[in-house]
């Protein structure tokens, strides 16, 4: 009995050990389905020409190469037809804004009607706030995490003046219990509970940009909405890369980005969402002529008539060779689909965890929970910015970000397992 328990040992630690490999990783990468993918982007090189571990999706997706050839569609049919491109090129530009409805409504789990392509995300986020924010002196508070990313932090505590009130005092900036990096559902939801007839709003990102937390949107949208609390997400770091069902979870606005995991480009038009149940609502909105009902925009008339879906928030006529580079990018996405894509993405992002955990170094410590997408932000003790410049030197792009975080995202449409491999390898050796 005891010769049969060691020899199952040997063969377990044998077979943990055979993970580590680089033979391991080509193996998964020969039977990752969508591994054909990754040809389809252009991967950064060197000065010598080698490939560089790309890890830096969440911040800068890589660039499809088809995207070139969408661009160019749009510059051809500009010299060719001048203004007349509006209704006669190939892809007419005065509806362009809606080719990609339906790639946006399947990437958030929205309606198409409930989806606009549109300005950048703070633009929309001060857009969604106009309609709903509406502080009251009793229900003037927002709920939003402490780490957000600074753009949020600033957009609402300057929408929190406008009205009157004072960020210090309005904006509940929601930190993780000592010793913690992750925020517990609960804590979110016993604030909602016990402070619900102040606040006016939750608004969380999707992703923590810092973590990597993926926070439950759907019990937390139920629990504000019985406090009669609006709730908004920022999705820019959820946005192809987490399920999202923002329709069916009853949320009632969202913005994105569109240039981290949808690789539209560096500043590429945004998105947004509203819930169709606001669509032929009074709610006050900034207006402009493009959100102006279609039958008569050209009539030109004096009187504001919203166009009854999320264009109804439209404001200018979007940039056409932006959108041609978002058009791109979800063409690859409507052939992926968002299924196949997350159960690469929680195979790539556990190898990784599973590699990292055998590091035997009190240097690093991982603060991403379990409830993730592809990002894993790796603590590095001290705030050392050496690790990062060394790995970088070595070929990886990752970010950095202050005050102690090393942050990579294998990106399951065009990373694959052997470069988590060799992360994992480079990152072993500068500890």
């Amino acid at each position: 009995m005891f010769l049969t328990l060691l020899r199952a040992d040997q063969l377990f630690l044998r077979s943990m050990n055979a993970k580590h490999t680089k033979e391991f990783a080509r193996q998964l990468d020969e039977e990752d389905q969508l591994g054909s993918y990754r040809s389809e982007f252009h991967i950064p090189r060197d000065e010598n020409g080698r490939a560089l571990i790309y890890l830096c999706g969440n911040s800068l997706g890589l660039q499809p190469k088809k995207t070139k050839t969408y661009l160019e569609q749009e510059l051809l049919d500009w010299a060719q037809l001048g203004v007349e491109g509006h209704v006669k090129a190939k892809n007419p530009w005065m509806p362009y804004h809606e080719f990609l409805s339906e790639g946006y409504a399947k990437i958030v789990g929205a309606k198409p009607s409930e989806v606009i392509a549109m300005n950048s995300l703070t633009v929309n986020l001060h857009l969604m706030m106009v309609s709903f924010y509406r502080p009251t002196a009793k229900k003037h508070k927002i709920i939003i995490e402490a780490d957000a990313f600074p753009s949020d932090i600033y957009a609402l505590s300057s929408q929190i003046t406008h009205h009157g009130y004072a960020p210090e005092e309005s904006l509940i900036k929601m930190s993780p219990r000592q010793g913690e990096h992750a925020l517990r559902t609960e804590d979110i939801a016993k604030l909602v509970t016990d402070q619900g007839d102040e606040i006016a709003l939750l608004m969380l990102g999707g992703v923590n940009y810092y973590t990597g937390q993926v926070f439950d949107m759907k019990t937390l949208t139920e629990l504000a909405h019985k406090k009669d609390i609006c709730v908004g997400f920022d999705l820019a770091h959820a946005a192809g890369n987490v399920n999202l069902e923002l329709h069916d979870w009853n949320v009632d606005f969202a913005v994105w980005c569109s240039y981290k995991y949808l690789n539209s480009g560096p500043g590429s038009v945004a998105g947004a969402f509203i819930h169709e149940k606001y669509h032929k609502s009074k709610l006050p909105k900034f207006a402009g002529w493009w959100g102006h009902n279609k039958d008569n925009r050209f009539k030109m008339p004096d009187d504001f008539e919203a166009i009854e879906s999320a264009e109804g928030w439209q404001l200018s006529n979007p940039p056409i060779l932006s959108l041609a580079a978002i058009r791109a990018s979800l063409s690859i996405f409507d052939r992926v689909g968002m299924n196949s894509l997350l159960q690469k993405s929680n195979k790539l992002t556990n190898y990784l965890i599973e590699l990292l955990e055998t590091l035997d170094s009190d240097t690093i410590n991982i603060i991403t929970p379990n409830q993730r997408g592809c990002q894993v932000s790796i603590q590095v003790k001290n705030g050392n910015k050496t690790l990062f410049d060394s790995i970088t030197k070595k070929g990886v792009v990752a970010d950095w970000r202050e005050p102690d975080v090393i942050r990579v995202a294998p990106v399951p449409l065009y990373n694959s397992f052997s470069d988590v491999y060799q992360f994992y390898q480079i990152l072993r050796s500068s500890l």
